[in-house]
């Protein structure tokens, strides 16, 4: 409850918020209603969203969010660039694609620390598999072509020496239509989120041939921390709406800190039913793979969007690494903020 006193000051403050960073949870939001676009949304990649979603967070925050879900982070993108949608919850890299582009969008508050994605072969289509050259030709089975998925994907086969064009990208999303493309033959090799790729995994349908679900494998694939799922928006949205962000922020850290302490009965009590595809087992099992790849506080890493933009400038032609202002692809002000307020 506000008193007499503090509601003062905050009605005296509001008309500064934008001058004086410093006050923007205390102020009024510039926008209540927010669309959220994000691209697969059941797999854990996003779980902090859905966490702070189902528990209220964001109305807790005076938001009313409506959230829009894409097969694929790229659809997501698309989403908000066209301006369907105000912020995005995507992957940390798209920023960077963006800016090559003149486009500039922000990441404000991060929800993973690690991609959380794997690429395996089909046992069932490739079981003489032995090197990444045997990949070419193939269908190689992401979420959304142009997604984060499709990016490790093109990272991992560079390094094999196969460009993206002599594989066939195959969107099938990040729930039961990717376990099907699989088992069915339709796609030889896979580069997935959880559960999916553990569910894979434990049925003996794949053999795993990259893996950023821990950090140790992140750091293996990527040479240092990489920045994953994240909240970004244009950065002139983002200066229109600096008590919204900020409110937004608060959500997603909330939804952290929760995740901090929640056992394997709190993650199936919160999360709708057909995220568990069938089988609460596996979908905990897959849930320990990744959970120290969720974020802790909000905060990007220093030295992560450095990883990020070399390992995108490896294989991207179109992404001139010395002319992306890393400084623009991020700001830490608002998860700041919101883990002071929490304790995150």
């Amino acid at each position: 409850m506000l008193n007499r006193r503090t509601f003062t000051s905050v009605a005296a403050l509001g008309a500064t918020a934008i001058a004086a960073p410093f006050v923007y949870a205390q102020a009024k939001l510039e926008k209540t209603k927010v669309s959220i676009a994000v691209g697969g949304k059941a797999a854990f990649y996003y779980l902090p969203l859905t966490i702070s979603e189902q528990l209220g967070y964001f109305k807790a925050e005076g938001l009313d969010v409506e959230i829009s879900d894409f097969a694929g982070g790229s659809r997501a993108l698309q989403a908000v660039v066209g301006g369907s949608a105000d912020v995005c919850s995507g992957a940390f890299e798209h920023t960077i694609n963006l800016q090559a582009k003149s486009q500039y969008f922000q990441c404000f508050v991060l929800q993973g620390r690690a991609p959380q994605i794997a690429m395996g072969v089909s046992t069932k289509n490739m079981p003489t598999y032995k090197t990444i050259a045997d990949l070419k030709g193939k269908k190689i089975g992401v979420s959304a072509p142009g997604s984060s998925t499709n990016m490790v994907a093109n990272l991992v086969l560079s390094r094999g020496g196969i460009k993206a064009t002599d594989v066939s990208y195959i969107g099938v999303g990040v729930a039961a239509g990717a376990l099907t493309a699989l088992r069915a033959g339709q796609i030889d090799a896979i580069s997935n989120t959880d559960p999916v790729m553990t569910m894979l995994e434990q049925k003996g349908d794949v053999k795993i041939i990259s893996d950023t679900r821990t950090l140790k494998g992140t750091q293996e694939v990527f040479g240092g921390p990489m920045p994953a799922a994240c909240l970004y928006a244009s950065s002139e949205f983002i200066q229109k709406n600096p008590n919204t962000c900020q409110a937004l922020a608060n959500a997603i850290v909330h939804g952290l800190k929760w995740l901090q302490t929640a056992g394997p009965g709190d993650i199936i009590k919160t999360v709708p039913e057909t995220y568990l595809l069938g089988d609460r087992a596996l979908y905990l099992a897959s849930f320990d793979k990744v959970r120290e790849a969720i974020a802790v506080d909000g905060l990007v890493p220093a030295e992560g969007p450095k990883t990020a933009l070399a390992a995108i400038g490896s294989f991207d032609n179109t992404v001139k690494p010395e002319k992306i202002d890393v400084d623009k692809l991020y700001t830490n002000d608002f998860a700041k903020r919101a883990k002071d307020k929490f304790k995150a």
